[in-house]
């Protein structure tokens, strides 16, 4: 049997952080999700789906931390508005800002349920939230892209999402970005640029993208649309109801937000540790 939303749960925990503005940090959306990896792992909280919108940030990986000379690159992007952190999955670095709408699926993680299946759930959920465009969406690595990956979304072969993955302690959490607004190649320069003013030449421990900015479109630019990304937000509801799925909206409990407090605490700590090593 193909595991699909429904198969998991004819019930999901919905948590819509969207709309939250500029002042949200990204260090807030790792923690939310490990807080609810944590319950759902541990407990018998409901499989969760959350949406998250950050402005003018730009997460790097762990590798990207170590290149040669990222105080160089990180001088950029500030210069260029961007706040910049290290995330706490996998992963090279990406961009967020108002036109790119980020979901995760959190679910309990249970035997026989292995990474390719926690990508796959998330392309399945993508491509039936298009469906009615009438347009193939691949999944394969898009050389030239940003944080490429064997789970890079590309309609005609030009990139617009890519999916992550985090588990801990018996939860999963299946992260996508969807550049939804804007100019992906644009985006696409402004890593370009801070690869290269952050290897500058010099001998890396991990071989970085070289980036191609024209590998990268949005979905407006794609499917040749005006989407907003309230619009996405709809397409997503409508899918999951259509599949005859159940959205329940819950806020986090007491207990949830002191361990969130906690992990927030610590994904904090954990950034600083990485941007200043």
């Amino acid at each position: 049997m193909t595991i699909s939303i429904p198969t998991i749960s004819n019930t999901w925990r919905f948590l819509d952080h969207s709309t939250f503005g500029p002042t949200f940090d990204a260090l807030q959306s790792f923690a939310y999700d490990d807080t609810l990896c944590s319950f759902i792992g541990q407990q018998q909280g409901l499989p969760s789906v959350r949406s998250w919108v950050h402005h003018q940030t730009i997460v790097l990986g762990i590798q990207d931390s170590r290149l040669p000379d990222i105080d160089s690159g990180r001088t950029y992007l500030e210069s260029k508005g961007y706040r910049v952190i290290v995330r706490n999955s996998g992963g090279l670095a990406v961009v967020l800002d108002d036109g790119v709408l980020n979901l995760s699926l959190i679910l309990k993680e249970k035997k026989g349920f292995s990474i390719d299946a926690g990508y796959e759930l998330m392309y399945d959920l993508i491509k039936k939230m298009f469906a009615s465009f009438h347009v193939q969406i691949d999944a394969y690595e898009i050389v030239g892209s940003y944080c490429p990956g064997s789970f890079d979304l590309s309609i005609g072969g030009k990139k617009f999402a890519g999916i992550s993955q985090r588990r801990i302690r018996g939860g999963i959490a299946v992260q996508i970005y969807l550049c939804v607004t804007g100019s992906g190649s644009e985006r696409a320069k402004v890593i370009e640029q801070f690869y290269e003013k952050s290897v500058n030449g010099k001998e890396t421990k991990f071989t970085y993208p070289i980036i191609k900015p024209e590998t990268m479109a949005s979905l407006n630019e794609l499917l040749k649309q005006q989407f907003t990304i309230s619009d996405i937000m709809t397409l997503l509801l409508r899918t999951m109801q259509s599949e005859g799925v159940k959205i329940s909206v819950q806020s986090f409990s007491a207990e949830e937000q002191s361990l969130f407090l906690e992990n927030y605490d610590r994904v904090l700590a954990r950034n600083e540790k990485a941007l200043n090593r």
